[in-house]
């Protein structure tokens, strides 16, 4: 792996809360889960027991609300974070300046805002949008002014094309400051011009690494212009298993009811959006099965029917952990994953690559050393000797 000036020395690992349903098999009804507070408190408890970092929460008609959502996990929850979409066009700056900082202080400074401008014109005039793309960024520039401004305590008048705030103030300050962490992903022209002047995480969907060295690179360029720093996340589907082959017969399980109809179903209403990020993650595999791995272990089967994210990593927990090292080679230092299904998935991936990661925090049970699975019926070899293996961190 070589190592740059902008290497990542040590990652934070986010997992997801499968807001708009999860289950054991992509696009079929056989297997799938019911979206519960239960069971999503399930993900939440153990992401957080587990030492996660964080929690991605989508946002979409078709998901559950994310700030509901977060709220109800935040007393579930002790130390992992919550990333929240705000969507600028859909709300004031004013009232999400608020439930920030109410959200941050209840979850006492847990709280980490994912900024969506929205790719899909349908959905978006479905909720009252009628903004074209560049319209949108334009937007959502004016409207993270406003919300910066306010979240610092700063008394806001401001007259934009699309925002106006007179004597706009909040009386409650966030626990973070000068406000909860912004996370952006945009791979349009105007969606980088917004990251690079007002965020503070720029994420990528799982492209291969050469073209996310790219990306960085020019990010990196458009935010020095302006006299900043960004830090750098991707988001990735993962399918660890303890042998490359059971990962990749996983994979194969995964898809296996997805039919010829399912997928171009799917690449049809893909075509409609006006995101980049998504015409960017289609032409990875165009809608054909033939050829999924489409860099070293980076898989692009999971985009045949879903939108956004559609790439995993697919592989033993040494080549998974391989290809994140490469990932923060370029500067990536933060890691959103999901998996299927996410409950099952998020222990997997903790127990398994957790220990071959540089992880910044180490938080949750790893801070208790080494479990034993010690129980009363035989657990403990021959009821004398507990096990000792431990897998050690590279």
């Amino acid at each position: 792996m070589s190592h740059s000036s902008h290497a990542a020395e040590a990652a934070d690992v986010l997992w997801f809360l499968p807001t708009h349903g999860d289950g054991r098999y992509l696009a079929s009804q056989v297997g799938a889960r019911h979206v519960t507070l239960n069971y999503l408190s399930q993900i939440a408890r153990a992401a957080d027991e587990l030492g996660y970092y964080g929690l991605l929460l989508p946002t979409g008609k078709s998901c559950e609300d994310s700030w509901i959502i977060a709220s109800a996990m935040v007393p579930l929850t002790q130390r992992t974070r919550f990333l929240v979409a705000v969507r600028p066009g859909l709300s004031e700056p004013s009232m999400t300046a608020r439930m920030a900082a109410t959200l941050d202080r209840l979850s006492g400074g847990r709280l980490l805002i994912n900024v969506v401008a929205g790719g899909d014109p349908k959905e978006l005039q479905g909720d009252g949008v009628f903004l074209d793309h560049s319209e949108r960024y334009e937007a959502t520039a004016e409207y993270l002014q406003v919300w910066r401004a306010l979240l610092e305590g700063k008394t806001v008048d401001f007259e934009g094309k699309h925002v106006r705030s007179k004597q706009g103030k909040l009386l409650y300050p966030p626990v973070q400051t000068p406000y909860p962490p912004l996370y952006f992903g945009g791979s349009s022209e105007a969606g980088q011009e917004v990251a690079a002047e007002q965020c503070d995480v720029y994420l990528t969907w799982g492209e291969p690494p050469g073209d996310v060295a790219e990306k960085i690179a020019d990010m990196r360029a458009r935010a020095a212009k302006r006299g900043r720093k960004l830090s750098f996340g991707i988001r990735l589907h993962v399918i660890v298993r303890e042998t490359a082959e059971e990962a990749w017969a996983a994979a194969d399980h995964l898809i296996q009811y997805v039919t010829d109809e399912a997928i171009e179903t799917a690449q049809k209403a893909f075509a409609h959006f006006d995101s980049v990020g998504q015409q960017r993650m289609a032409r990875l595999h165009s809608g054909r099965r033939e050829k999924l791995e489409i860099s070293p272990n980076l898989w692009a089967g999971v985009g045949l029917v879903r939108g956004g994210a559609g790439t995993a990593l697919v592989g033993s927990p040494q080549q998974v952990a391989d290809r994140m090292k490469e990932y923060m080679a370029l500067g990536i230092d933060r890691f959103i994953l999901s998996g299927y299904p996410h409950l099952e998935e998020c222990y997997r991936f903790a127990e398994l690559v957790f220990p071959l990661l540089p992880l910044r925090e180490t938080t949750g049970n790893r801070t208790l050393g080494t479990a034993r699975n010690a129980g009363p019926f035989g657990e403990v070899i021959a009821n004398v000797t507990a096990p000792t293996h431990r897998v050690s961190a590279s």
